[in-house]
């Protein structure tokens, strides 16, 4: 049976384009109906697409699929957007108040004079704003305060125009209707995070393929967001130094790789060996000196983000990683060596319920982004069918009353008291006729003639004569 309320969305990452599809149940949970993904490596480089035709073929692909399980069409779809160029920029602008009381006109104001920043080779992809000062004092809410001057503080998520708009053409040549343009990040942190992570402060660590996001929270509010040009395929590339395909050298990494590998051989053993496809032997310390050293300088840099954030002693929830490179061993106590932070936790599923396809969506952080693209999506995506006219062949009656025997009744009662009222109006017009008939008659004949003809039946009784 064809679903007619879900919705969908689409994430395109550096290592593969996803698309999917739930409907929201009564209890809050998603329901999942519809699934599929396939690799963006031949169109799409570190988040950012840079082959359109090629991305709208996957992206074609993705909709048939999704719509082949749904059995319906997709008139629109959710997508998200991320990437290399992706970062923050802090605004601020400052006005006299026109009234004694803060009004939302003035807070209206200030936030589309924001969007008039300019900011060089970089598009405004979404604002969230900060606080705001009123007469050196702090407020989340300004409206209804008092006050003569406020300065609005606004934090202006950036990327490169060519993000957006070879986004957006790729969907146009998938002629594929974008419901909605989510900034991936956004929607990621308010999917993974607890409330009280939110509030106190933590940093959101995405380990991505190509890329790693970092966004740090502080009382409800994104305070800062960097993507860095690193991610798990730099891990990978790295150990193809060993004379091993990419394919190869990912699995490896998968399976053998540790970020904090210590191998303690007493005197006469073996060091531990990993066997390639080839029939060669690799040792696993060396394999995971490669994996250490580069995930050490991701890390490195995260740590830096952070502290270039402002908020590395503020953050009380500590880090919290999520995506598909946060799957690498002892990689939170990596994070611990290079950090003072205390707390550090692996989000590897989003905080919502879901439901269904549950060997296709997996717990391992590597699909948390594009489910909370699906749980921030509000509008149902379903492609309405266009109502089906019977036809009529011309000249041919229609019973329209055929299904319902009452209104058959109803009908046949209505024609047969039509029916009489027509046949006593013929009556009653026959009658009126003839009456004209005669007296016109009468009118043409002599006087004498016509007072004989008036004189009482009674006169001319036989039986009284």
């Amino acid at each position: 049976m064809a679903t007619t309320e879900f919705i969908a969305a689409i994430e395109l990452s550096s290592s593969k384009i996803s698309g999917i599809a739930g409907h929201r149940n009564s209890d809050g949970s998603m329901q999942i109906l519809a699934y599929a993904t396939e690799p963006a490596a031949s169109f799409a480089r570190k988040g950012a697409v840079y082959n359109i035709g090629k991305a709208a073929q996957g992206l074609t692909s993705i909709i048939n699929k999704l719509e082949e399980q749904l059995k319906c069409t997709i008139a629109k779809v959710y997508v998200g957007i991320g990437g290399q160029s992706l970062r923050t920029v802090v605004n601020k602008i400052s006005r006299m108040a026109d009234t004694e009381v803060i009004r939302q006109e003035l807070i209206d104001s200030l936030n589309d004079e924001n969007l008039t920043y300019p900011i060089v080779n970089m598009d405004i992809l979404d604002v969230v704003p900060q606080e705001y000062e009123i007469d050196n004092h702090l407020y989340a809410e300004p409206v209804g305060v008092t006050g003569t001057t406020i300065t609005g503080k606004f934090l202006n998520i950036v990327a490169s125009p060519s993000l957006k708009k070879n986004l957006e053409m790729s969907f146009g040549q998938a002629k594929t209707e974008i419901a909605e343009l989510l900034t991936a990040p956004l929607c990621l942190g308010h999917a993974v995070l607890t409330e009280n992570e939110l509030r106190s402060g933590c940093a959101l660590v995405d380990l991505g393929a190509d890329t790693t996001t970092v966004m740090v929270y502080k009382n409800n509010l994104l305070r800062y967001l960097c993507v860095l040009p690193l991610g798990g395929s730099n891990i990978t590339r790295d150990i193809t130094c060993l004379q091993l395909e990419e394919e190869e050298a990912e699995q490896l990494k998968l399976q053998y790789g540790d970020a904090l590998y210590q191998e303690e051989i007493a005197e006469g053993e073996t060091p531990a060996m990993v066997t390639t496809e080839d029939g060669r032997s690799i040792q696993l310390s060396e394999l995971n000196d490669i994996i250490g050293a580069r995930a050490e300088e991701i890390l490195a840099n995260v740590w830096n983000q952070i502290k270039l954030s402002g908020y590395e002693d503020k953050l009380l929830a500590g880090i919290v990683f999520t995506g598909g490179a946060s799957n690498l061993r002892h990689i939170e106590n990596a994070m611990l060596k290079l950090s003072k932070m205390k707390k550090i936790r692996t989000a590897t599923f989003v905080q919502d319920t879901i439901r269904g396809y549950h060997e296709e969506i997996r717990k391992d952080g590597t699909q948390n982004t594009l489910l909370a693209l699906l749980l921030a999506g509000k509008e149902n995506c379903c492609q309405p069918e266009e109502p089906k006219i019977p036809h009529i062949e011309p000249g041919k009656p229609v019973d329209i009353f055929q299904d319902d025997e009452d209104l058959k009744a109803q009908e046949k009662e209505n024609r047969r008291k039509k029916e009489e009222e027509e046949k006593r109006r013929r009556e009653e017009e026959k009658r009126r006729k003839e009456e004209e008939r005669k007296k016109k008659k009468n009118e043409n004949k002599p006087n004498w003639f016509r007072r004989i003809a008036n004189l009482p039946e009674t006169i001319f009784d036989d039986e009284k004569m």
